[in-house]
């Protein structure tokens, strides 16, 4: 034979067999990994920890008797279908990291699949809409291919259970007296994880009981909006106690009782609202305060807003859902009923909103009809002063009107809470044009999300610049028959408000007449703008009956 002919022998089928078993050993590994990490990953970002993967599984134990138990048909239907079961809990437990970190709450697998589409549009406003959309594609493709890839693994796994029965059963038994074991003695690796796990069960079970008990509030929700003292008031039984006043409810996002209380922010942030006191009390204002517990956290001001209007508690996406299809009472409707004319500033709305006809608004301003012709900042399409002089010149400007009632949301201190628009004279807001220079002057997302410190700084920096602008406003533009009421709509994000933050956001009224102070003296609000810890809370949805009693004459 030939020297030349010698290479050949490097294509023999001994090693060929070799190569094919190396590779089919390490496809069975990475399914086995998959597949426990898909059983025992947390569904909390702080759980995630190399303890919350050495544990065993009983699902594992389970899956393994399953197919040793059926015939071959059914182990490759029965694999698959669990795989794709588990794939999908995969997927919503990330979901749920998501929402925990957004929103400081699991994923609603019914209600909450119109929450994403907001979230794409947040997203659009630091990566573009094209970019958010593609963004929001690659994930659900990414979705689809742990799913299949999910489904692939377990179908390997069940194929190799199959081949080596004997083996199979033999380990399985061990291991399910060690689990046994381990459950009845509750034994640990770290604390809160123990060694005989179920959390693949659990989490499914929990997302059942989820979906279940959302089903149900929908009716225990239906019995609360139709049960209104107020429904039927006469308009000569409202609001007595205001007539002849222009009374404004206006929302500043994100507003929680983190920006004035225990933090790293609220000496920014008091010493704003202190200022804000003394300088209103030299106008002739007084003012008063305390906490609502709002609905919601992180994120949803609509449930915020709804629930203060509306005097129900709207906690959740299908509860504001059932609500804006209904005819509830709201405060809105309250002073249309008394004889106000209504007006609804929402800036922060690109599209049409049918359903804002349940807050019954005369008049209704958004991003499209408001005139802004300036720069957004990130989320917020204008600056809060510009909202406050455009609402001033439409509306309060107005000679020979009638009073007035108004929500008005004031979005510049919505996350990212960067870049930030400063004050200008308010002669020169004008059509918003003033403000095409700052966007590019200040920090982007990218330079601040980079450090905690500076998301909590540059939240503080918003919030001072609302609180400023509406201080600022009222000094400007209020007079004696203005009230004005300004709260939070939610806590922030829980990278700002940490982990486990109550739900409290500050309110105050502010006026120069004394008799509307008077009128809420029973309410033990304490004076000026700054609520301290021993301020009195109470919840949001009791705002409304508080208010309309309280003002009835």
């Amino acid at each position: 034979m030939s020297v030349f002919t010698r290479p050949a022998l490097v294509g023999l089928p001994g090693e060929k067999t070799a190569a094919r078993e190396i590779a089919s050993s390490a496809v069975t590994t990475l399914s086995a990994v998959l597949v426990l990490f898909a059983l025992l990953a947390p569904d909390d970002l702080d759980k995630l920890t190399a303890e919350a993967f050495v544990r065993l599984p009983v699902e594992a134990l389970l899956g393994v008797a399953v197919v040793l138990l059926l015939r071959d048909g059914a182990q490759r239907i029965v694999a698959v279908s669990a795989g794709a079961v588990l794939g999908l809990l995969t997927v919503v437990k990330a979901i749920d990291i998501g929402f925990g970190l957004a929103l400081n709450r699991r994923f609603d697998p019914v209600f909450d699949w119109g929450v994403l589409g907001n979230g794409v549009d947040l997203l659009g406003t630091s990566i573009g809409r094209a970019g958010a959309i593609a963004s929001f594609l690659g994930l659900t493709l990414l979705a689809v291919v742990v799913i299949v890839a999910m489904a692939l693994a377990t179908l390997r796994l069940s194929r190799v259970v199959a081949g080596r029965r004997t083996a199979s059963t033999r380990v399985t038994a061990v291991l399910s007296v060690v689990w046994i074991v381990c459950a009845v003695s509750g034994a640990q690796l770290a604390p809160g994880q123990p060694f005989a796990s179920r959390s693949a069960a659990a989490f499914a079970y929990e997302d059942l009981r989820q979906v279940r008990a959302g089903i149900r509030d929908r009716d225990a929700f239906a019995a609360e909006v139709a049960t209104d003292a107020y429904r039927d008031a006469p308009a000569s039984g409202l609001l007595n106690a205001l007539r002849g006043k222009d009374v404004l409810f206006t929302f500043i996002e994100s507003y929680g009782r983190v920006a004035v209380q225990d933090s790293d922010i609220a000496p920014k942030v008091d010493a704003v609202l202190d200022a804000g006191t003394a300088r209103l009390k030299s106008a002739g204002y007084g003012s008063r305060s305390a906490f609502l517990t709002s609905p919601t956290t992180s994120a949803g001001s609509w449930l915020a807003h709804s629930t203060l209007q509306s005097g129900v508690w709207v906690d959740s996406q299908h509860r504001y859902d059932d609500f804006v299809k209904t005819d509830r009472f709201t405060l809105g409707g309250a002073f249309k009923r008394a004889g106000w004319e209504t007006v609804g500033v929402v800036p922060a709305h690109t599209e049409d909103w049918p359903e804002g006809k349940v807050y019954g608004y005369d008049r209704y301003y958004d991003s499209r009809t408001i005139g802004y012709h300036g720069p957004p900042f990130s989320y917020a399409t204008m600056p809060d002063q510009f909202t406050l002089s455009a609402f001033q010149r439409a509306e309060r400007g107005k000679p020979d009107r009638p009073p007035l009632m108004a929500e008005i949301d004031l979005v510049t201190s919505h996350w990212p809470w960067t870049p930030l628009p400063r004050m200008v004279d308010w002669t020169a807001v004008g059509d918003g044009s003033v403000y095409n220079p700052m966007p590019s002057q200040g920090k982007t997302p990218d330079e601040v999300f980079t450090d905690p410190a500076k998301v909590r700084a540059a939240y503080g920096d918003s919030i001072a610049y609302s609180l400023n602008s509406l201080i600022s406003y009222v000094e400007t533009y209020g007079d004696d028959d203005l009230v004005l009421v300004f709260l939070g709509d939610h806590q922030p994000n829980p990278i700002v408000a940490g982990a486990g933050a109550d739900r409290d956001v500050p309110i105050s009224v502010v006026t120069r007449d004394k008799a509307v102070l008077d009128k809420i003296a029973g309410w033990n609000w304490q004076d000026g703008l700054h609520p301290d810890r021993n301020a009195p809370v109470s919840r949001m949805d009791t705002f409304r009956d508080r208010f309309l009693t309280t003002f009835a004459h």
